[in-house]
């Protein structure tokens, strides 16, 4: 099939939920395909007792009267005319506290600049990009080993389920609030990917240690060895206190073992336990190291 019925119950009504598997095939508006998404909407309403909308790619849209639209995951700018067509409008869900990190990437930005927390956001889609009125936030904090993975499928994802649902129940039954942004407090932060990944080891090791944090699982931080890409996902951050306690240059690898290897920051060193070389998978720190035949002295960023 080229889609799939989901029901999500919520304690006020149930939501439906068309995905589509193949939408270029909607794009076409294939007559059949039509047919046969129209004829299990029907029996998916029939057997839900619930109203659905269905939202072909190229912005014509159906409704059957659904009562409240969801949008968790959105790259496009939804018109206004397709977000007010449920009877209670839409809630859209962001994986930050708005107004701060609007923007694609904001689950790696508030990682990479070292924030302590972190959080989510179900809000009315407006015109502007994260812009629209606040109806509920959740707030998680973000722990000094936390990676881009650890806070949205730990935490963001599933808060992020249950916010929705709390959210609908509040405005199907009147009880919500909207609250209008603050824009003093705003920020937009664009993609972060392979360009902003980048580790200049002339950074302090906080800001590696943040960078390599916020891009791992993606974009994954990045240095060269050889002209070649090494990527680094799993790290730990060893400060050093003195001047004797220094090793190596900036970028040097200082130390190799079974396990992992160090690699020399501003004010500390970089323990890789996980990477990729640009000829293999994922491999603990100490196989890449004999992989890529790393020794003290070997300097990254070359």
């Amino acid at each position: 099939m080229a889609f799939e019925c989901i029901e999500v119950r919520t304690e006020a009504d149930q939501v439906g939920v068309i995905t589509l598997n193949r939408p270029k095939q909607l794009n076409a508006l294939n007559p059949q395909l039509m047919i046969e998404l129209g004829q299990a909407l029907k029996s998916f309403e029939a057997d839900a007792r619930i109203g659905c909308m269905i939202i072909t790619g190229n912005e014509k849209s159906f409704a059957a009267g659904a009562d409240i639209g969801v949008m968790a995951f959105v790259l496009q700018f939804a018109p206004q005319e397709f977000v007010t067509i449920p009877k209670h409008g839409t809630i859209q869900y962001h994986p930050s506290l708005l107004p701060k990190y609007r923007g694609p990437s904001s689950i790696n930005w508030p990682i990479i600049k070292g924030e302590t927390k972190t959080g989510l956001t179900i809000f009315r889609p407006t015109d502007g990009l994260d812009e629209g009125p606040v109806i509920l936030q959740k707030e998680t904090p973000i722990g000094p080993d936390d990676t881009l993975g650890s806070v949205y499928f730990d935490r963001l994802f599933p808060m992020g389920v249950q916010a929705m649902l709390e959210a609908a129940d509040l405005v199907m039954a009147g009880k919500h609030r909207e609250v209008v942004q603050d824009e003093s407090q705003a920020s937009y932060e664009g993609w972060c990917r392979t360009a902003e990944a980048k580790i200049n080891w002339a950074n302090h090791v906080d800001f590696v240690h943040d960078l390599i944090r916020g891009t791992n699982p993606a974009p994954g931080a990045w240095t060269t060895l050889n002209g070649e890409t090494l990527q680094i996902f799993d790290c730990r951050k060893h400060t050093v206190r003195t001047f004797g306690a220094v090793k190596g240059k900036i970028g040097e690898v200082t130390d190799v073992n079974d396990k992992s290897f160090f690699v020399t920051a501003q004010g500390g060193r970089i323990e890789v336990l996980r990477a990729k070389g640009a000829q293999t998978k994922k491999l603990t720190g100490g196989e890449i190291a004999q992989a890529l035949k790393l020794a003290s002295g070997t300097l990254l960023g070359t």
